[in-house]
């Protein structure tokens, strides 16, 4: 069969327009000041299931920084862009292992699934009570018993640090941030995040951590690449 190059073109044209319009913003968190030490999970290390699936103490996570004080898990969100479902995006996959909830803090698109998983041979539950008023009906409370099926959950409303949380094991806890677009970020160990796909713009950025709090900058988001840090303070 023969296509018109006509219908080749068309497509092509518009491939190349999201190409030359696309850009992306990028940056490092850093803690100014010197964060608590952590501490030891007691709860985890006197329990004689969870103790066991560790050969190291497990600690808490309040500020996770690497030997330059950059700072991990800050959600770094784009106020005011354009917003959509992510109901085909690809699932978060929160795991709970070794009694713990992994990875702590997450992000996602208003509905976009999360996929819960236990990956432990012991019985969890997974209790989720939302706060925003948009997200109440999905609002769950289900037991996980080892090679039970996953959990699947996703939420229509924006909402940060929603509380997944194991009543089993009450340490167990995860935060994931809901957004109603696309643009946001969790910054890796290194601190470093990455936005793609921006529509240039003038944006507020937003840069959230649980301790830490937030702060915002703005930004006029060009084709390419944009970059912008974050200084957040020890609290």
């Amino acid at each position: 069969m023969r296509i018109n190059p006509r219908f080749l073109i068309v497509p092509a044209l518009v491939a190349g327009l999201q190409a030359a319009v696309a850009a992306d913003v990028t940056g490092t968190i850093t803690l100014s000041g010197t964060p608590p030490p952590e501490k030891v999970n007691e709860a985890i290390a006197s329990n004689p299931d969870c103790g066991k699936l560790h050969s190291e103490p497990v600690k808490t996570q309040f500020y996770v920084v690497d030997g330059k004080n950059d700072l991990a898990d800050v959600v770094v969100v784009v106020k005011g862009a354009p917003a959509s479902s992510g109901a085909s995006a690809a699932p978060l996959v929160l795991d709970q292992k070794g009694c713990e909830y992994i990875p702590y803090i997450g992000a996602v698109q208003t509905g976009q699934k999360i996929i819960v998983k236990n990956s432990d041979p012991l019985f969890h539950n997974v209790d989720v009570i939302p706060a925003a008023a948009g997200n109440a009906s999905s609002a769950k409370n289900a037991a996980q018993g080892p090679n039970a099926p996953d959990v699947s959950i996703s939420f229509p409303a924006p909402e940060n640090f929603l509380r997944f949380k194991c009543d089993v094991h009450p340490w167990m806890f995860a935060y994931v941030t809901v957004v109603d677009s696309p643009y946001f970020s969790v910054s890796a160990k290194d601190g470093t995040y990455k936005i793609s796909n921006l529509p240039p713009g003038k944006y507020t950025i937003e840069a959230s951590h649980r301790k830490a709090g937030t702060v915002s900058k703005e930004i006029e988001v060009k084709d390419g690449s944009n970059k912008l840090d974050f200084t957040m303070e020890v609290k």
